[in-house]
């Protein structure tokens, strides 16, 4: 997906996390992935084509151009990972704060502007 929307200079990043198990009916554990991201109308919305199905829970861990930006291993230092747990709880919001967290869900403090446009 990254490759096509470049193709198509739609700006778009990759992000490694946490998939909880939040409101999806699989009930076996969460597990750590990776999504893209593209860059539409001002602000990142994610993309995973493994599911095709909304999804809410996600724990972004890293983001950058490709896997090699953001290895899972490395990410936080040298490669000796021996135990590794995520919690994910749902957390519900008064009506006006889950409006505004909707709105700048993706353009936080971890947000960047888009990469430049190849050839633009």
């Amino acid at each position: 997906m990254l490759a096509y929307a470049r193709a198509l200079t739609i700006p778009a990043r990759y992000v490694t996390g946490w998939l909880g198990d939040i409101d999806w009916p699989d009930q076996g554990p969460g597990d750590f992935c990776a999504w893209t991201e593209l860059y539409l109308g001002g602000r990142w919305y994610p993309f995973d084509a493994r599911y095709n199905a909304p999804r809410i829970g996600r724990i972004v861990m890293a983001r950058g151009r490709d896997a090699a930006d953001v290895p899972f291993l490395t990410t936080f230092g040298a490669s000796t990972l021996s135990h590794f747990a995520v919690t994910c709880e749902e957390v519900t919001l008064p009506a006006a704060s889950a409006s505004a967290a909707r709105q700048g869900a993706s353009a936080g403090p971890l947000a960047h502007p888009p990469p430049p446009v190849p050839g633009g």
